[in-house]
């Protein structure tokens, strides 16, 4: 058992290292192609496309486990894994982000009084509400993404916990196109954004057909 154990651990250890590289290189990659000499908004662009990629891995790896036939547990490790650092990448994204366009002032973004420009009447204004609840949200889905929490809450109250990742995204989805919009992205930005988010819709409507479609063989015929 104890042997058992040190395995279990070793392994995910060693997939976070792997989680870590990609992560890093993502990251890098999204830094490079970010035109300088901003370092404050090339490391936002950065961790937020590079937070994206890995929310959309996260989110495929369900569906992906239907269309292969595999088992689909409520919780698996390389899920976790893989949602852990797509969270850890959003909250990054959002520390880094909010001092941005205010140079580290970050009440201003959220209270009208501090700032003449009513930012809650504004895209800019929605973009940043709408990124602190996604943020806010992936800090609770790495509280329980763990088997203590699972344990604690029981598979059903952690599935309902656990399906704000679909909130989280949705918000995540909504603030960047506003970003898109408030800053005007060039048109490659705007492909990689569209095609990492088309890949995770596509991948839940994927998954969501082929677990009607395994419902309705288990189903008894009429008679």
């Amino acid at each position: 058992m104890a042997m058992e154990k040190s395995g279990y651990w070793r392994r995910r250890i060693q997939r976070h290292i792997v989680l870590l590289a990609a992560a890093s290189l993502a990251t890098l990659l999204a830094y490079l192609a970010t035109p300088p000499p901003d370092l404050r908004h090339r490391l936002s662009m950065a961790t937020a496309y590079a937070a994206l990629a890995f929310i959309a891995a996260s989110l495929a790896l369900g569906p992906w486990n239907l269309l292969k036939r595999r088992p689909n547990p409520v919780s698996f490790d390389l899920r976790r894994d893989v949602g852990i650092w797509a969270g850890a990448l959003a909250i990054l994204h959002t520390c880094i982000g909010l001092t941005v366009h205010l140079r580290g002032r970050m009440w201003m973004y959220f209270f009208r009084r501090l700032h003449p420009l009513q930012l809650q009447k504004t895209k800019f204004g929605f973009a940043n509400y709408t990124g602190l609840i996604a943020a806010l949200l992936f800090l609770l889905l790495i509280f329980i993404s763990n088997d203590a929490s699972l344990r604690a809450f029981g598979t059903r109250r952690w599935k309902s916990i656990q399906r704000w990742a679909y909130a989280a995204f949705g918000l995540s989805i909504v603030h960047g196109i506003l970003f898109q919009l408030v800053e005007h992205r060039k048109l490659p930005w705007v492909l990689v954004f569209s095609a990492l988010t088309a890949l995770a819709l596509l991948a839940q409507l994927l998954g969501v057909l082929r677990a009607r479609r395994a419902q309705s063989a288990r189903s008894p015929a009429p008679r």
